[in-house]
This record gives C-alpha cells, sequence and structure tokens, in this order.
C-alpha cells in the first residue's frame, strides 16, 4: 500500500545542512509518509551522509545539475502518494508541519495546493513568507517576507500561490496541469506552477500552523547573486509569457513595462547585476518560441474566466504592497529602535 505523503528535497551540496533538515522529518507527528532526497550531482558528502545516517531515506541520484525543477520532477515521479511536499534542504520544519498540511488538505477540497508559514531561521521573530503574490508590474513576492511576526498571519487565507521551499500538493493536481516546468532550472518555477493551478481551477491556502524556519539560498549564493538575479529576471518573463491571459496582457502592460524598468534601475547599481539581468531577459527571449507553444496549452485548458483572473491578481498585488510597506516599517524598527 502507498503512503499518504511522499516528501521531496531537491540537493545540491547540501551536506552541511542536511542533518537538521531530515531529523527535523524524524520528528514529525504524522508518520504516514516517506522521504525521497533527490541529489543534483552534488561535489560534496551529501549522498554518503543521508545514506549512513538517515537509511529511512529514499536517495535518487541524479548525474549532473539539472536544477530544481528537474531534481523535484524526479522525485514526484517516483512516488506513488496521494499528497506531495516539497522541503528545501536548508529549513527545519516544526514537528506538526505536515499533519497540518494534511489536515488542510483533507478539509478544504476546494484547494489543490497549501503554503506554509516560513519563518527566517536566524531571526524567528521575522517571517520569511506567508504564500507568494504576483505583483501589478507582474513581479513575484513572497508576502509576509521579513515582516515582523505579530499575528498579521495567523489565520487560514486563499493566496496566489506557494512557495516550493516548503509547501504541499495533492497529486491529482499535478497530474492535471503538470509537473514543474524544467525549462525554469530554477526561480519562479514555483509561481508558474500556483499560476496553472489557478488557471485550471485550484485555488491555494495558506496554512499558518504548518510552520517551517528557512535559511534562504543556501545553494545559490543568495538571492541577489548573478546566478540568483539571472534566472529570477528570465522566469519571471516566461511566467507571465505561459500564463497570463491575453485580454489582461494589454491591460497590465503598462504596469508589466514599468516593473521591468524598475528591474534594470535596481540591478544597475552593480555591473554585474546589470549583466545578469540582461542575460536573463536574452534568456527568455530565447525561450520564447518553447514558451509560447505551452501558452497555447494551458489556456486551451483553462477553466477561469479573465475576471476571476483579474480578480486574483488585484487582491494578490494589494496583498504585496501592504506587506512591503510593513517590511520596510519593521525593518526601520530593528535598525533604529523605534
Amino acid at each position: 500500500m502507498s503512503l499518504r505523503a511522499t516528501v521531496v528535497i531537491p540537493n545540491w551540496n547540501g551536506e552541511t545542512v542536511l542533518n537538521r533538515c531530515l531529523t527535523s522529518l524524524r520528528r514529525q507527528s504524522f508518520g504516514d509518509f516517506e522521504t525521497i532526497l533527490v541529489d543534483n550531482g552534488s561535489a560534496d558528502a551529501s549522498v554518503d551522509f543521508t545514506k549512513r545516517n538517515f537509511p529511512e531515506v529514499r536517495v535518487i541520484s541524479l548525474n549532473d545539475n539539472w536544477g530544481f525543477s528537474a531534481a523535484v520532477n524526479a522525485g514526484i515521479r517516483a512516488s506513488e502518494a496521494e499528497y506531495v511536499a516539497l522541503l528545501n534542504n536548508d529549513t527545519e520544519a516544526d514537528p506538526s508541519w505536515l499533519e497540518t498540511l494534511v489536515r488542510a488538505a483533507e478539509s478544504r477540497p476546494e484547494a489543490g495546493l497549501f503554503a506554509s508559514k516560513l519563518v527566517d531561521f536566524y531571526d524567528r521573530r521575522l517571517l520569511d513568507g506567508a504564500g507568494d503574490a504576483l505583483r501589478r508590474s507582474g513581479l513575484p513576492y513572497r508576502v509576509g517576507h521579513q515582516e515582523l511576526d505579530r499575528g498579521q498571519f495567523d489565520q487560514p487565507a486563499f493566496v496566489f500561490g506557494a512557495c516550493a521551499a516548503a509547501a504541499l500538493y495533492r497529486r491529482a493536481l499535478l497530474e492535471e496541469i503538470g509537473l514543474f516546468d524544467e525549462d525554469f532550472f530554477a526561480y519562479c518555477e514555483d509561481g508558474d506552477v500556483s499560476f496553472r493551478a489557478q488557471l485550471a481551477g485550484y485555488r491555494c491556502l495558506y496554512v499558518p500552523g504548518a510552520v517551517v524556519y528557512h535559511m534562504g539560498s543556501a545553494s545559490t549564493g543568495g538571492k541577489r547573486s548573478p546566478t540568483a538575479t539571472r534566472l529570477g529576471t528570465q522566469n519571471s518573463v516566461n511566467l507571465l509569457v505561459k500564463n497570463l491571459p491575453t485580454a489582461l496582457v494589454w491591460r497590465s502592460l503598462p504596469s508589466l513595462l514599468a516593473g521591468q524598468l524598475a528591474r534594470v534601475a535596481i540591478t544597475s547599481f552593480s555591473s554585474a547585476g546589470l549583466r545578469a539581468h540582461l542575460g536573463g531577459l536574452t534568456g527568455a527571449w530565447r525561450l520564447l518560441p518553447r514558451m509560447l507553444k505551452k501558452r497555447e496549452e494551458i489556456q486551451n485548458r483553462r477553466r477561469v474566466c479573465d475576471k476571476y483572473v483579474r480578480q486574483l491578481l488585484r487582491e494578490s498585488s494589494r496583498q504585496a504592497i501592504e506587506s512591503r510597506r510593513r517590511r520596510v516599517r519593521d525593518q526601520i524598527q530593528l535598525r533604529f529602535g523605534r
């Protein structure tokens, strides 16, 4: 008999963080699950460490670094569980994390994917995320990121999407809309899945009781690294090309252009950042024919109307704007003690 849930952990040179992550899964109050570690051709001793210290973990070893999307897809395909949870290797899951997500899935059939409450691993007064948003500019935003946790995200809520650092998906959803897009390699691939799910009529529920402590970007050199900037730029464009309904493209065009100009301005503070951003735009242009083909399939399967998507994005953008304001206020308070 298959287990109820599978936790898939993509790994690349994560030996130094795996012990904490895998130990936290041993402590889960929910026991009807398996753990699959998918290793992306690590140069360190991640695989040997896991096999030696966590023999209950099933290890899938890829021959090279094929990216986040390919790694999680390999784990999903190797499982038959009803629910698939993704968990980054640089995390520590609260003991009730998986149980809380599964209970939410059982009680909310209208939702197909579920977002965890991410807390900053190093400063646990701060949130790392409470669901993902997509701004009117077309740029993703992690709601709650770097906000002081004052209880503002203690109630379940529908959000645009789930950060794949710690999220639960119904297998039925993934079978219908497809797995993670391996052309994305890394970054925004979870936003793409969330958008496709929304277009197919599935909602995303943020579950505040499902708590995970997250270091963030442990494998990629930080979210401002050239790699992160290049892939973030490339895939934020790919996400829109694939998923944004045609009628909303023209309505949103001024905001989308403004968002791209803002990214140019931000990345131009360093020559490496600007080169990475322009490299991302070049990559998006190169992938455009492939993304347009995928777009046709996605839009043909769409079950929701333009009005629904417009309202979804309007609410998502509002959440992002309010969260950013709180973040600025909280960071000023932390820095200057006010």
